[in-house]
């Protein structure tokens, strides 16, 4: 069955990519990741985004993995990010994933060679018609430095190009204006978790979210809560992750969201260059941030 925006509801952890001691992939943890995530509740998996740390992975790698969370998925969608950089690499990873399974593509906005908005939506359209899957935008404009408009989002959808998005974005305005123009088009999906319960009370299907990694199940009573309209008590609820949220963004995702994987005994391995493991300042903020989430009763 193809992918459809109907389809695309609710919580979709970007997990981490487990390394062995050697740092070689762990698919045994890896497959373990995505039963765990599953059996709390996630809809769905994206694998090897920035969350999975995508540029420090060869092709072949990003394949594998690909596949290995497609065996351990079953009949949830498996849908891996594309942070490529190039128009052809990134179709050569969307046909390499499409090859093992995966129900779609969560493409990044071309970056370095920053197009303009219609040059955005030639390439999403060029983009769909190479590869043989469903795609969703991936709009991270602090890391790519372009924004992608409302306009451009919902031309993209008109032309079927795109079947929902990831928004990645603290420009609240612009967000409601992609509501507004694009909200009934496609599934747009919240990828900062300090929104997330205000992207969902309007409109957004669910979320793309890194610390689901640790905390599924509260994710997803915070997305139940926000789709009902009970804004506040979502928020309420939402308080207990603070801190550890606070944390595992104090450097770049995932070395600390790996480490604080660790303290709650789900042991991922390191990071691969050029990330590192995370300063002594932010351990003791890891720590510390677990020990006050523990005591929440949240864990």
């Amino acid at each position: 069955m193809t992918l459809t925006k109907n389809d695309i509801s609710g919580l979709y952890t970007a997990i981490v990519t487990p390394f062995a001691a050697d740092k070689s992939v762990d698919h045994n943890a890896l497959a373990a990741l995505v039963s765990r995530q599953l059996a709390a509740g996630a809809t769905g998996i994206v694998p090897i985004g920035g969350t999975g740390e995508y540029p420090a992975l060869s092709r072949q790698e990003r394949k594998d993995i690909v596949k290995t969370c497609v065996e351990a998925a079953g009949d949830a969608p498996v849908i891996p990010g594309v942070l490529s950089t190039g128009f052809l690499d990134a179709v050569e990873a969307g046909k390499d994933f499409e090859a093992v399974g995966a129900a779609g593509v969560m493409t990044v906005t071309p970056y370095y060679a920053a197009g303009t908005q219609e040059g955005m939506r030639e390439y999403f359209a060029n983009y769909r018609n190479e590869v043989g899957v469903p795609v969703l935008l991936y709009e991270i404009p602090r890391r790519t430095t372009v924004a992608t408009k409302a306009e451009t989002i919902q031309a993209m959808a008109e032309d079927g190009s795109i079947i929902g998005m990831k928004c990645s974005n603290y420009d609240m305005p612009e967000f409601i204006k992609t509501m507004k123009f694009a909200g009934e088009k496609m599934a747009i999906l919240s990828g900062e978790e300090p929104l997330f319960a205000t992207h969902v009370t309007m409109g957004a299907k669910g979320g793309v979210l890194a610390s689901a990694n640790i905390y599924p199940e509260i994710w997803i009573e915070i997305f139940n809560l926000a789709r009902e309209g009970k804004l506040n008590e979502a928020l309420k609820l939402q308080t207990k992750l603070d801190c550890a949220i606070d944390a595992i963004y104090r450097e770049t995702n995932p070395g600390p969201l790996k480490k604080y994987m660790e303290m709650a005994g789900q042991p991922v391995g390191d990071v691969r260059l050029p990330l590192q493991s995370p300063s002594q300042d932010t351990m003791a903020a890891l720590k510390s941030a677990f020990d006050v989430t523990s005591v929440a009763n949240v864990a």
